[in-house]
């Protein structure tokens, strides 16, 4: 059975509270430098891996998808995207990302929001990606960065006033588990290299076109003034790439 924490009743009730959980897209750090990653949507099939409460699943829907496929490992995530969704475009899968079925050239574009850090391997996914993508499709996601993934326990290193003084960074060329803790609870995550991000792609049959390593946009800095901690350090990395074709 793979890990999945979010169906835990405590974590989830936590994660429901969650600012990007309430608000969405608006409440993202990540967000407006995301969709500006993303290819013309209108009339494209889409997959969205790790979809949790389905909010970029339902940008698609409002943007012009013909279809769009959404997937999560969780039951408590896709019942709350159901409710939120008013699109019968929109199909959601409860499955891992790594026992989807990934039908060969079913999708135009390929999206996941912060998903594969808690996947063992990249590398097996951008098979399964390059699979299910037409030649010219696309590939858009994020991670959590891997200098914030790296040391593990994922908190900064403070002052004697609790104040940041900077991140930790350690074992970084050690990939793999990770026991980090997120809204209180341990949380498994895998820790990968950007070397191993950028290659898994070029080796499966996509060029890079894009990548970002987002700050907050100064909106969310003012509605969230602890956010200035986020320019500290990269906390994600998101990347952009384009199936080769044949």
């Amino acid at each position: 059975m793979k890990e999945n924490i979010y169906d835990n009743e405590k974590f989830f009730e936590k994660y429901r509270c969650f600012p990007r959980s309430v608000d969405g897209l608006n409440a993202a750090g990540e967000w407006h430098e995301f969709r500006k990653m993303l290819p013309p949507i209108r009339g494209k099939r889409v997959l969205d891996l790790g979809c949790g409460f389905g909010w970029h699943s339902i940008y698609a829907a409002e943007n012009g998808a013909t279809s769009v496929v959404a997937v999560d490992i969780s039951e408590k995530m896709l019942g709350e995207a159901r409710e939120k969704t008013h699109h019968s475009n929109i199909t959601y899968v409860c499955d891992t990302i790594e026992d989807f079925e990934y039908d060969e050239e079913a999708f135009d574009i390929v999206i996941s929001s912060l998903a594969f850090h808690y996947v063992p391997t990249f590398y097996d996914i951008c098979q399964k990606v390059n699979k299910c993508l037409v030649p010219g499709g696309d590939f858009v996601f994020s991670v959590e960065h891997p200098i914030f993934t790296a040391q593990g326990k994922q908190d900064w290193i403070y002052d004697e006033g609790g104040n940041p003084l900077y991140w930790p960074v350690d074992k970084y060329f050690t990939e793999g588990k990770r026991n980090a803790i997120f809204l209180g609870e341990s949380v498994v995550k895998y820790h990968k290299t950007l070397a191993t991000y950028f290659n898994s792609l070029l080796k499966n049959g996509f060029a890079i076109t894009d990548f970002c390593e987002p700050k907050p946009s100064e909106e969310l800095l003012e509605q969230i003034p602890e956010m200035i901690n986020e320019l500290l350090r990269p906390m994600m990395l998101i990347i952009a790439a384009r199936k080769t074709a044949l």
